[in-house]
């Protein structure tokens, strides 16, 4: 069943960074096929498989050649990281919305109408959701608790959940903007950048579902530890020198 959302937008690029979600991806595509044409005038689906081990890049491919024009395939040859990917994603997009969702198929598409809904035309606002109960296991909660208070204390960044995979951006947001973390910071360094550029931020909550399929991967030791030093590379950046801190990093898109 299609999706009403008060203003649909005219065009919108989503993508949806993967690692091993080669069970996940196909059920992830026929739901944004579903929910897409309800939220968008034109659409397209990015997937950005980053370096998986499994199938995921052969499902991609098989996705894209069933849907010509609509979805599109990118590929790191290794696995590069979370930020690496959404640095992909964000790059690959040729529209003037963009939006999110990891390929774990813990979110619905349609729920993507909850952050069209509030987003602002006229002075155009990044939207973000919030998982309104998240579904992931006590060590993800507890990790994204200390994470959510560091991300409070040391960078004024008050959002309820940075690390939610479900976000919405103008593109014109996004030009000029680096970043430099290629792993678990990104969202947040990116959102920081942001904030301190000025941007509009609305947040709403989102519904959040149990992972059925595939293994998460957010948790693992080498993740945090990446994610750790790339939060402290940039609050000592700021420290020194706030300018060249936030001009630091890779261009996201160019203006």
């Amino acid at each position: 069943m299609g999706v009403r959302v008060a203003s649909r937008l005219h065009e919108l690029s989503i993508f949806f960074p993967c690692y091993n979600e080669a069970a996940n991806l196909p059920a992830l595509v026929h739901d944004a096929l579903s929910a897409a044409p309800s939220l968008a005038d034109h659409f397209e689906l990015i997937i950005v498989d980053d370096g998986s081990r499994d199938e995921t890049a052969t499902v991609a491919q098989g996705l894209a050649a069933a849907n010509p024009g609509v979805v599109r395939f990118v590929q790191h040859e290794q696995n590069l990281g979370y930020g690496a990917a959404l640095r992909s994603g964000f790059s690959a997009a040729r529209f003037s919305w963009i939006a999110f969702t990891d390929g774990d198929c813990q979110f619905r598409i349609a729920d993507l109408a909850r952050l069209i809904d509030v987003a602002d035309r006229a002075a155009p606002s990044v939207v973000v959701g919030f998982r309104i109960r998240r579904a992931d296991p006590l060590l993800r909660l507890a990790y994204a608790a200390v994470y959510r208070f560091a991300n409070r204390v040391w960078f004024g960044l008050s959002l309820r959940d940075v690390d939610c995979a479900m976000k919405l951006f103008p593109t014109s947001a996004l030009n000029g903007v680096h970043v430099a973390s290629d792993g678990a910071f990104f969202s947040a360094e990116l959102m920081i950048k942001l904030r301190r550029r000025g941007a509009l931020v609305r947040e709403v909550g989102v519904p959040h579902h149990p992972r059925t399929k595939g293994i998460p991967s957010g948790a693992r030791l080498s993740v945090v530890t990446r994610a750790v030093r790339d939060f402290w590379r940039l609050r000592l950046s700021l420290w020194r020198n706030k300018t060249a801190a936030l001009a630091s990093g890779r261009l996201l898109r160019e203006d």
